[in-house]
């Protein structure tokens, strides 16, 4: 069992001294715009296990269904521009989470505080397990993912499954 995630908002300078804040999704039309706009400059060779789509079409659709009441997303802002986006996914008994850090901005430390922030948000809202995958060649992702308590539960396929408690299950 992991504590200690502070949930949003969340303001810190990153490793290039720019002012990020991280926020939970504010529902409105000017936000998801600018979240599609992220993902519509989104480098397709970053994207991973076909997510982030690639066609603004596409990226809308997916994110009218990861921004809905039902998952718990949460946003890195430099000024006006969404620098990240993170999600919790509901899925049975768990949340599967989901990161993306326009590459702008990747390598600076948004990523550990989008995915703190995004834990900490799950736990002030009851979620007790968050599960993802990632592919085992992806090692910056893995040592994030481990430096912030996820541990392996999967590693037969060239995906890693790995899982993290944030409270004792009732």
């Amino acid at each position: 069992m992991s504590e200690g995630f502070d949930p949003p908002p969340l303001n810190f300078v990153d490793g290039e001294e720019r002012n990020i804040q991280i926020r939970s999704y504010a529902e409105t039309s000017t936000e998801f715009e600018a979240i599609v706009n992220m993902y519509d400059q989104f480098d397709p060779a970053d994207r991973a296990q076909g997510i982030p789509p690639s066609q603004e079409e596409r990226i809308r659709d997916w994110l009218e269904n990861i921004l809905d009441g039902n998952c718990l997303n949460v946003v890195a802002w430099h000024n006006d521009t969404v620098a990240g986006h993170a999600t919790l996914v509901p899925d049975e008994e768990a949340f599967e989470l989901a990161i993306f850090v326009l590459q702008a901005f990747q390598q600076a430390g948004i990523g550990t505080q989008l995915v703190n922030a995004l834990l900490g948000y799950g736990a002030a809202q009851d979620v007790s397990k968050v599960w993802l995958t990632v592919e085992r060649w992806n090692h910056a992702a893995v040592a994030l993912y481990e430096k912030v308590g996820f541990e392996m539960c999967e590693t037969e396929s060239f995906e890693i499954e790995m899982s993290i408690r944030l409270a004792a299950d009732e």
